[in-house]
């Protein structure tokens, strides 16, 4: 076991959920739903949904038009609906329950950060507040990763210091994101990135999947 381990944060879905959301189904329905509100808006780019929304607003805010709260409330509402329905199709990993209750019996706090919404995690989660004590979802926070003050916000909760913690996920941002808060970083071959792609980022751990992960750090 690493001897200073306080928590270990997870990304959710493709980590400790299996991943049901079409990313690129939600951008699209969300471009959608705010072309009504705003018909001038930019082109999705590429880049994912909860930044193509900022740029969009601060465009409507350089051309004078008072509509960034109409803006946000058609592209989260559209996104909303897509990870509701999504969340209706997964669940947890198999191995996620006894992996959460390992950790809390070691005393190690599990943590939950996610772009996701609060409800969604708990229609594939429902009993979540009994295995990780502290869940910060999009709803609960000003600035949702890979900014670190999502990660710092848990942190704080968990009363612990950057460098007792891992930041552990499936995306290369969950890594990009554990760096900039100073904890540990793992990956996990569970979603959206590959493992090559992963390790190009050089997290401290990769792992197959979060248990793979625990069995690695307790077995240190």
């Amino acid at each position: 076991m690493i001897h200073s381990l306080k928590a270990v944060v997870f990304d959710f879905d493709g980590t400790l959920a299996i991943p049901t959301i079409n990313f690129d189904e939600m951008k699209q329905r969300a471009h959608t739903a705010v072309k009504g509100v705003y018909p001038n808006l930019p082109d999705l780019n590429g880049l994912p949904l909860l930044e193509w929304l900022d740029m969009t607003q601060k465009q409507a805010a350089q051309e004078k038009l008072s509509i960034a709260e109409a803006i946000e409330k058609a592209a989260i509402s559209a996104a909303k609906d897509v990870e509701l329905e999504a969340a209706a199709r997964s669940d947890v990993f198999t191995w996620g329950r006894k992996l959460l209750s390992e950790l809390l019996k070691r005393d190690i706090i599990p943590c939950i950060v996610t772009r996701n919404c609060t409800e969604a995690v708990h229609i594939v989660f429902p009993d979540v507040d009994e295995y990780c004590p502290i869940v910060l979802t999009r709803d609960d926070v000003p600035m949702v990763k890979p900014d670190p003050d999502h990660l710092h916000r848990a942190l704080a909760l968990a009363g612990c210091q950057p460098e007792e913690a891992i930041m552990t996920g499936d995306h290369i941002m969950d890594i990009h994101t554990g760096k900039a808060a100073g904890t540990l970083t793992a990956g996990v071959c569970t979603g959206e990135a590959t493992r090559e792609e992963l390790e190009a980022e050089h997290p401290d751990f990769i792992a197959a999947d979060c248990w793979d992960l625990f069995l690695q750090i307790t077995s240190r």
